[in-house]
C-alpha cells in the first residue's frame, strides 16, 4: 500500500498562518481578513476552522506549552539527580527555542493580550513548567550540587538565557542544536555554581 502524501489539513494551515502572523504583527494587529487570506479561505469559512481569533492563539500557547510540560517532566523523571535533570531540562528549552522562533515570540509577547479566563489557563501552565526547573535547583541546592545566592533568581536567569536563543541562532550557523544545547548547558552549570562544569 503507498505511503500518504496528503499534505496538511485546512485546520493546519490556518494554524501556522496564525502562527506566522502573530509572530509577525502581533495578536492586536492581525486581523481576520490577513489569517484568512494566508489560509487561502473565505473569511466566512475561516471561523469553522479556528472559532474565535482568541480560542486560535489560546490553541498555539497550549500546544506548545503543554509539549514544553510533557518533556519537562519526562525529563524530570528520567534524571533524579539534578546536575542531570538540569542539563536535560536546558537541553530541552534550548531545542525547542532554536527550532520554534515565532511559538517562543508568541508565547512570550501575547499572553498580554489574552482575556482573564485565557489567561489564567495559560500562565498556568507557563507556571508548571517553571516549577520543574524550580524545583531542580533547590534538589541541587539541597544536595550541594549547586551554589545558588536566590533559586527564584536563578531560574529566572537560566530560562531567559535559554530562551534568547529564539531571537539569534539560525539553521545555517556554526552550530546545530545539539552543539548549542551543550554549550548552554554548560553556562548553565556554571551559573548555577556546579562542580566540574565541563564533565556533562
Amino acid at each position: 500500500m503507498a505511503a500518504s502524501t496528503a499534505g496538511p489539513t485546512t485546520a493546519d494551515r490556518v494554524r501556522d498562518a496564525a502562527l506566522a502572523l502573530f509572530a509577525e504583527r502581533g495578536y492586536h494587529g492581525t486581523g481576520i481578513r490577513q489569517l484568512a487570506d494566508a489560509a487561502g479561505l473565505s473569511s466566512a469559512s475561516l471561523y469553522h476552522y479556528m472559532g474565535t481569533k482568541e480560542e486560535l492563539l489560546v490553541a498555539i500557547m497550549r500546544e506548545s506549552l503543554s509539549g514544553l510540560v510533557e518533556a519537562g517532566e519526562r525529563a524530570a523523571d528520567e534524571h533524579p539527580d539534578p546536575r542531570a535533570r538540569l542539563v536535560a531540562l536546558v537541553g530541552l528549552h534550548v531545542r525547542a527555542h532554536a527550532e520554534g522562533p515565532a511559538q517562543t515570540r508568541v508565547v512570550d509577547d501575547e499572553v498580554r493580550a489574552l482575556s482573564p479566563g485565557a489567561r489564567a489557563e495559560v500562565v498556568a501552565l507557563r507556571d508548571r513548567y517553571e516549577d520543574l526547573w524550580q524545583r531542580t535547583l533547590e534538589a541541587g541546592v539541597a544536595d550541594g550540587s549547586f551554589r545558588l545566592g536566590s533559586v527564584p533568581v536563578g531560574r529566572r536567569a537560566l530560562l531567559e538565557m535559554c530562551t534568547g536563543v529564539a531571537r539569534w541562532w539560525t539553521p545555517s550557523g556554526p552550530l546545530d542544536t545539539d552543539a548549542l544545547a551543550a554549550e548552554y548547558a554548560g553556562l548553565a552549570l556554571r551559573l548555577v555554581g556546579a562542580a566540574d562544569p565541563d564533565a556533562l
